[in-house]
């Protein structure tokens, strides 16, 4: 199953990187060696895209896993209500994206958005948030952020609730302050989920696009235009195949090199 599913289509889609194939007349097939990378890296949409898809990724993955630490410290705190606390913080991610997008894209609307109600009250702007080149990417970014910070704060949750409570009271009889015990017992007994929410985040972020596709469509004047974004737009409306899948495989490299990268660096520490 992982072979039909996984191996094949990744093998197909460099193989086809190599060619000139097009959705128009996929019979045609030309082999044209590196000619699709060497447009590629030439074409300055390309890089711009990439310049915002490592912007969001970095920028997503550093706000959800602060959030998310904040927040399964709290959950993991026997208050009263916590337990449907626990259960409400999880609604953001059991949400469908689409959903999601038309709740977000509401908020910000002109003139009757939530966000723009709010604005005139104080004097702000009253604008179409998403269509701003300036706001546009940070507000993707946010939709990333509100959606996917609760499973990491659950998984990071049910890890520091696995610490045996011995080492809390040991170092209480010590003398060590909560930050202290933050620093050197929950921080170092969470690492191994840790690394795996941020990889897991990381692949997921830079693999962005049906939020973005469905809030922005990769605009304004590809002010949230992302590798993701950008190879649906090579593939399926410029028909370009082979240059897609160009795009694919250093998408590919990309997250493959930071994987075995942050996996080592993580594992020597």
């Amino acid at each position: 199953m992982m072979l039909v599913i996984i191996v094949y289509p990744t093998i197909q889609a460099l193989w086809i990187s190599f060619h000139s194939r097009s959705f128009l007349n996929p019979e045609d097939v030309e082999w044209i060696g590196l000619v699709n990378y060497q447009e590629l890296f030439a074409d300055p949409v390309f890089t711009l895209a990439l310049k915002q898809t490592i912007l969001l990724t970095v920028g997503a993955v550093v706000s959800m896993y602060l959030l998310g630490l904040g927040l399964a410290l709290l959950l993991k705190e026997n208050l009263p209500g916590i337990g449907k606390l626990r259960s409400l913080s999880m609604v953001p991610w059991v949400i469908p994206p689409v959903v999601i997008v038309i709740i977000w894209t509401w908020m910000f609307q002109v003139d009757y958005g939530l966000v723009n109600l709010l604005m005139k009250m104080v004097g702000g702007p009253n604008k179409s948030w998403f269509g701003d080149k300036s706001w546009a990417l940070p507000l993707v970014t946010m939709l990333r952020v509100w959606k996917d910070a609760p499973f990491v704060a659950i998984a990071l949750m049910a890890s520091m609730q696995s610490i045996p409570e011995e080492y809390y009271e040991a170092a209480k009889i010590d003398g060590a302050g909560r930050l202290q015990m933050f620093r050197y017992i929950t921080l170092p007994n969470i690492s191994y989920i840790s690394m795996i929410m941020i990889v897991i985040e990381t692949i997921a972020a830079f693999n962005s696009f049906q939020m973005i596709y469905i809030a922005t469509g990769g605009g304004p004047v590809n002010a949230t235009e992302v590798l993701g974004t950008y190879v649906y737009q090579q593939a399926f409306r410029e028909y370009a195949l082979g240059y897609a899948s160009a795009v694919g495989a250093v998408m590919l490299t990309l997250l493959a090199i930071f994987t075995v990268v942050y996996i080592v660096l993580e594992d020597t520490e």
